[in-house]
């Protein structure tokens, strides 16, 4: 998708607008993990030595359109100043009168770090007045936030009415470049690996990428409703009964197409979520009261088998319930084996970038995605807002 880019605009002299995804998590008052900080960080010094001050905006959690102290970017800018190494300064607000002093007073190399801009309701309701008064802040826009793309918020779509140049970041570039390596002209066999809870999540994905992949592996609590649509008595394992009609029928489309679509063959199950262990069984044998929380050691096999001759993998969700111990293994195996593997590989999704940074092999994944659901939509072949309202590239 040909969009300007930052390295396209003249920021000599010029405040410009990034809108970053700073939704980083904080406890006790502090940032505990800084991935989305560092993501956008050369953005933002690119900004800096082109001879910009930089106006730098995000939400942060669910404030409801209110303002909520512990949803305050506080925290955030002052762990953008340890790695930027320079002083962030936090406006009261992300409008008014005061901020916009602020904006206005800004100097090159300078950096205003707005308030979080879910305190206003105006934000996600994509509302023109709050985005023309985001607009006031600076003289060209730049959106590095991916991961929050696929919303039509104020600061990400109507906010380019009144604000252009609108350009894309190093971040969204990247991204993009990544994705689109997939969609448009992967290497081959392509690979997906789909895990997470809910089929119904994933179907639109399931059915986009059919039509694109040579193998398509499902794990995760979404494998059993494909297992019971097959016949298998799943126990107390996770089944959305409404999909199990559209799980045969994306079975059926699959073997019409060619693709293999692989599906564990045992599993790790239990008596629930908390239990202190579990066992390895056939996904024909699951006793009628337990439920599967795990893929077995065999399916590894399998999906590992599946990987040594693709060329290209794509990954979202995780094979089982991998934050409790007893059923991370498989998980953390097929992390290991996705980085072994002679591919090139894009991951996204919250569990999963943490799947492979448990691991320990998330330096070997060719590409981590900083978005969840702007990385699915995207894989669906969905237009995100905040792409489409950027300005067109030469």
């Amino acid at each position: 998708m040909a969009k300007l880019t930052i390295a396209q605009l003249d920021l000599a002299q010029r405040r410009v607008f990034i809108r970053a995804d700073l939704n980083a998590p904080l406890d006790h008052g502090g940032v505990t993990d800084d991935t989305r900080l560092r993501a956008v960080a050369p953005t933002i010094q690119y900004a800096l030595k082109a001879g910009a001050a930089v106006v730098l905006a995000s939400h942060l959690g669910r404030p409801q359109g209110k303002v909520a102290p512990q949803f305050s970017l506080h925290p955030i800018a002052a762990r953008l100043e340890a790695l930027l190494g320079q002083k962030v300064e936090l406006a009261p607000d992300c409008v008014g009168a005061a901020t916009l002093e602020r904006a206005r007073a800004l100097r090159p190399g300078e950096i205003l770090l707005l308030e979080n801009l879910r305190f206003h309701p105006e934000e996600e309701a994509n509302d023109d007045g709050f985005a023309r008064a985001l607009a006031e802040l600076a003289d060209c826009y730049v959106n590095d936030a991916f991961a929050a793309a696929h919303r039509a918020h104020a600061s990400i779509a109507a906010i380019t009415k009144h604000l252009q140049p609108a350009a894309a970041g190093l971040l969204l570039q990247q991204e993009l470049a990544a994705l689109g390596r997939i969609l448009e002209a992967p290497e081959r066999p392509l690979v997906a690996i789909l895990g997470g809870a809910k089929v119904s999540d994933k179907l639109a994905l399931v059915e986009h990428l059919l039509a694109r992949v040579e193998a398509l592996l499902i794990g995760g609590g979404m494998a059993f409703t494909f297992l019971r649509a097959m016949g298998h008595a799943v126990g107390r394992s996770l089944v959305e009964t409404g999909q199990v009609e559209t799980a045969r029928r994306t079975l059926e489309a699959a073997r019409r197409q060619g693709v293999a679509l692989v599906l564990p063959v045992d599993a790790v199950v239990a008596d629930g979520l908390d239990s202190a262990s579990g066992r390895t069984v056939g996904v024909r044998a699951i006793p009628e009261g337990q439920m599967g929380l795990d893929i077995g050691p065999r399916t590894v096999e399998r999906f590992t088998g599946a990987l040594k001759t693709a060329r290209t993998v794509v990954w979202n969700g995780p094979m089982g319930v991998f934050e409790k111990p007893p059923f991370a293994a498989g998980t953390i195996a097929l992390a290991r084996a996705v980085a072994d593997a002679p591919v090139f590989s894009v991951i996204g999704g919250g569990d999963t970038v943490a799947a492979v940074t448990q691991a320990g092999v998330a330096e070997r994944i060719g590409y981590i995605s900083t978005a969840g659901g702007a990385f699915l939509e995207f894989l669906e072949g969905r237009k995100l807002p905040g792409v489409e309202a950027l300005t067109d590239g030469g």
